[in-house]
């Protein structure tokens, strides 16, 4: 079947490109999503102009897209999960979750099909996830899984280094001795 693309479809081609495709592919998904149409001689002759009005919206998005993958360039987001001893999840890091922690730390707002996440994180550690914005802007971000209570552990040990570094072990107080008790010190010595 041929048919006239009417905006950009992913994997197959851009607005005002006709394309063969599989009958069931054009006559069920394609055409009543209004993606498609069929490629008869009308529909041909506004090929050019659908493809021009595309070219104006894509490039619209694209710089939309470059602008969002930019205030993402190395964001890190941090996920407290529940584990066993040896590393995996009892739950999961799911796109969902990395979407909404996107929007609480930046106010981004990403669809979750534009995470390229095969499966959801079973594990602890650190992980790099693409974010597909478009065809041809993608970012990375840094996921990183801690145990629960491990951001929380990280903390206080963190306030113990720092407050070791301010105060030294080896420097003892100084202890002052009110006047009569050095007399009475004085008086113990000399005898």
């Amino acid at each position: 079947m041929k048919i006239l693309l009417i905006q950009d479809v992913d994997n197959l081609g851009y607005a005002g490109d006709v394309k063969t495709v599989a009958d069931g592919y054009g006559r069920n998904y394609l055409i009543p999503q209004k993606m498609a149409v069929l490629a008869t001689s009308g529909a041909l002759k506004q090929a050019e102009t659908i493809r021009k009005a595309a070219e104006k919206h894509r490039a619209q998005q694209m710089a939309d897209a470059q602008a969002i993958a930019n205030q993402l360039v190395g964001l890190e987001l941090v996920f407290e999960r529940r584990a066993g001893e040896t590393g995996k999840l009892y739950g999961s890091v799911t796109s969902t979750d990395i979407v909404e922690a996107i929007q609480n730390k930046t106010q981004i707002e990403v669809d979750r099909r534009k995470v390229a996440l095969h499966e959801p994180i079973r594990t602890l550690g650190d992980q790099e996830v693409v974010i597909k914005l478009m065809v041809d802007v993608n970012t990375t971000i840094k996921v990183t899984v801690v145990p629960e209570g491990g951001i929380l552990e990280r903390e206080r040990l963190e306030r113990l280094d720092e407050e070791t570094v301010e105060t030294p072990a080896t420097e003892t107080p100084a202890v002052e001795v009110p006047a009569e008790d050095e007399a009475e010190a004085e008086s113990l010595a000399e005898e």
